[in-house]
């Protein structure tokens, strides 16, 4: 079956030349051309992902990409916006999107970043049969991992504290994962990028700074008293 896409975008030759280069690429397409259609698109069928604009009618993207990470998180979503400050790039990052590209765009680069978002969204999916040799218990679909009172449940990206719900973003997620597999090991910022984004670090992207952040943050809204992810200064991080 082909990986369903949601096309958000208000400009009909932008949105129609998306449709085409996307259908002709095995792709099935939907254009929304408002973030309330949007909504009425997911709410019928969930997309695998969307390539979403910003300078929407009514919603705002950014309004509409914060709804659907609350609610849809396992939807990837691309940012598609000839907005190029670093300050907006972080915010996004922040508010769940899984990547952003500037317009106007190479056609040829947009399809390798809906393949790689799609790449970790279906490998995120997946479980594993295993017990970690550091400790973190592991299982299939229907398994669980578990480091001190975090549990996270492959099936549906559920994370709970002491027994309550977390809600983290799908690269959020993915790197809590990573760290709690091997709760013993330290990852450099590459390590985790590489693993995570499924690209090459080049040293300069702030985007695991602000997801360890935000995990920070999410867990310590639940549990202040624990310390969960270590910097390890000079190194990278691991799980305390």
């Amino acid at each position: 079956m082909s990986d369903y896409i949601l096309i958000v975008e208000d400009d009909n030759d932008i949105s129609f030349m998306l449709k085409e280069l996307l259908e002709q690429n095995g792709y099935a397409v939907s254009q929304a051309f408002s973030g309330t259609e949007a909504l009425f698109y997911i709410e019928k069928e969930p997309p695998e992902a969307m390539i979403l604009d910003l300078m929407l009618p009514g919603i705002t993207g950014e309004e509409l990409l914060s709804k659907i990470k609350k609610e849809h998180p396992e939807i990837a979503v691309i940012i598609a916006s000839a907005k190029e400050d670093t300050g907006i790039r972080i915010s996004l990052l922040r508010a769940g999107a899984d990547d952003f590209i500037v317009k106007p765009f190479d056609v040829d680069e947009l399809l390798a970043r809906l393949e790689a978002v799609l790449r970790r969204s279906g490998r995120n999916r997946q479980g594993t049969d295993a017990t970690d040799s550091d400790g973190a218990v592991q299982a299939g679909k229907q398994g669980t991992i578990r480091y001190k009172d975090i549990v996270m449940e492959s099936e549906g990206f559920r994370v709970t504290v002491s027994g309550e719900e977390v809600r983290l973003t799908r690269h959020e997620y993915l790197i809590l994962e990573l760290l709690m597999k091997h709760p013993g090991k330290v990852f450099t910022k590459s390590n985790i990028y590489e693993s995570v984004w499924n690209e090459e670090f080049l040293g300069e992207d702030n985007a695991v700074n602000v997801h360890i952040s935000n995990i920070r943050q999410k867990l310590a809204k639940i549990n202040a008293a624990e310390t969960y992810i270590e910097t390890v200064w000079g190194i990278g991080f691991k799980m305390k």
